[in-house]
């Protein structure tokens, strides 16, 4: 079968809401092939002036990360309920930043995970080894228990609103890429252990990112690979001409 590309920009703590307003006007104009989605995640205070920019478009509106609860004493924290309210329809957890420099552990992520899906949520599951791990040869072993983990009490059903984003942490804003080879064969390993956990129509059907230093440079050759569906984009994303050109990769 042939799954959809998605293309999302994560800007994570960048942009003041009027630059994200130019951002987000130059991303509702980008082209895109047939087949590739485009998503953006703003930060918080950002997302209500994005969001009426995006009104109508076919930009996804994600969420960069969501409280693990509705409601209560939870200073700092922000609620699906809001996020709902504002537009959001889809929510990145797990990423890279929130386990290693804030300590989100996979119990947190998954209580996020199953609260973010009940609401209706796509959800942008990001799993990757540190370089630590991946020169010990656990790289698999690692997305693995972060997939199952994560993904605990997840429905078969519900998958068709989960997105698998594999960014290995040692690629991530240092420059550094997996090769095409070694991404595609951490995502064949992965879209085998979700064969596993749910089916194999499940795992064939599952959108699966790569995330970590793409550039317009390396997008096209990434995407070539099967198991590729699409990238999960930070630095390139915050500069409207290297985000489109990502987007448009298949031009």
């Amino acid at each position: 079968m042939s799954r959809p590309y998605l293309m999302a920009g994560n800007w994570k703590m960048n942009k003041t809401p009027s630059e994200a307003v130019v951002l987000a006007e130059a991303v509702k104009n980008m082209k895109k092939g047939a087949n590739t989605r485009k998503m953006v995640a703003p930060s918080f205070v950002c997302i209500p002036a994005v969001a009426d920019v995006l009104k109508g478009s076919d930009v996804t509106l994600a969420a960069q990360n969501m409280a693990s609860v509705e409601s209560g004493a939870h200073t700092g924290e922000t609620s699906v309920l809001m996020l709902k309210e504002l537009g959001v329809t889809a929510v990145i957890l797990g990423h890279s930043e929130r386990r290693h420099v804030y300590g989100e552990n996979d119990g947190l992520i998954n209580e996020k995970v199953k609260l973010a899906l009940s609401h209706g949520l796509e959800v942008v599951l990001c799993i990757g080894e540190t370089l630590e791990e991946r020169e010990a040869g656990q790289a698999n072993d690692v997305c693995f228990g972060q997939l199952e983990g994560g993904l605990a009490g997840v429905s078969a059903a519900q998958m068709q609103n989960v997105v698998i984003a594999y960014e290995p942490v040692w690629a991530i804003g240092t420059g550094k890429t997996a090769t095409p080879g070694d991404a595609q064969t951490v995502h064949e390993a992965c879209r085998g252990k979700i064969a596993e956990l749910y089916s194999a129509s499940v795992a064939e059907s599952v959108v699966i990112q790569y995330g970590g230093s793409v550039k317009p440079g390396n997008a096209a050759e990434l995407m070539a690979q099967s198991d590729i569906d699409g990238a999960l984009v930070g630095g390139a994303s915050l500069d409207a001409d290297s985000f489109a050109s990502i987007v448009a990769f298949d031009d």
